[in-house]
């Protein structure tokens, strides 16, 4: 029997985006099994409209994206958690992907390739040098949909107090055994990098990965990050055939 997926999404303040990837998400093969857990801090009237009625809603105290990931987590009856952004856009055949992976009981968990929506050649490029960085080292960010088994999650604490968390959790969960990187692209919106500019924006993430390297303090380098704006999403929501485009392009 596949484990029931629990598809958690951090929100703040992000109605619009969270209300494409709610439209998406019902394109997803598999996805009436599927339970959706959102996460939110801020315009409470906006992110209810949106969700109610395709979504269970939480209101966590804390807002940072480790606290809501967390608190979704916390409340998912998921055997597997699935994180997502509020503004990307998984595999049509994403929750049986993940259950087919998970089929090995040696693989804790694992993400998917990473692509931006945008066709802006630099963010081309940028995704072109990030799938191999990923290769290699097996550290994810959470634009991949990071996926893991719920007992492993809870094992290793969830997310910590981090900017990024999400990198800070990967390699925890990849020193305590095997990852896998489904080959399917995770479509996502580039609107940050657009916002503060492509190489701008690699070149602040390049120099904040230099410093988590040396084991240096990071997260006074999230309001900056928080801050450099992208809040319109810069293009229109995936239909499900252009993201079937997408992943075979």
């Amino acid at each position: 029997m596949n484990p029931l997926v629990s598809i958690i999404i951090p929100t703040r303040n992000d109605a619009q985006a969270l209300r494409l990837t709610l439209d998406y998400l019902k394109c997803l093969r598999g996805i009436e099994t599927a339970e959706i857990i959102v996460a939110a801090s801020g315009d409470k009237k906006a992110t209810e409209g949106t969700a109610a009625g395709r979504a269970r809603i939480l209101w966590p105290p804390n807002s940072t994206r480790s606290a809501l990931m967390n608190a979704g987590a916390a409340a998912a009856a998921g055997d597997v958690f699935f994180f997502l952004h509020a503004d990307s856009f998984p595999p049509l055949n994403a929750l049986g992907e993940i259950q087919r992976v998970l089929r090995d009981n040696q693989i804790l968990g694992g993400a998917f390739e990473h692509r931006f929506a945008e066709t802006v050649w630099s963010l081309r490029f940028i995704s072109w040098i990030n799938r191999r960085r990923y290769f290699l080292t097996r550290n994810y960010y959470g634009d991949q949909g990071i996926f893991v088994r719920a007992t492993i999650f809870r094992d290793i604490g969830g997310y910590r107090e981090l900017f990024m968390e999400d990198l800070d959790f990967s390699q925890r969960l990849k020193r305590l055994g095997r990852t896998k990187i489904i080959p399917l692209p995770l479509i996502t919106s580039g609107r940050r990098f657009l916002a503060w500019g492509p190489w701008r924006a690699l070149s602040f993430i390049l120099w904040v990965l230099f410093l988590h390297s040396l084991r240096l303090d990071t997260q006074r380098y999230a309001g900056h990050w928080d801050a450099c704006g992208g809040r319109s999403l810069s293009r229109r929501n995936l239909t499900c055939s252009e993201n079937q485009i997408q992943q075979s392009s």
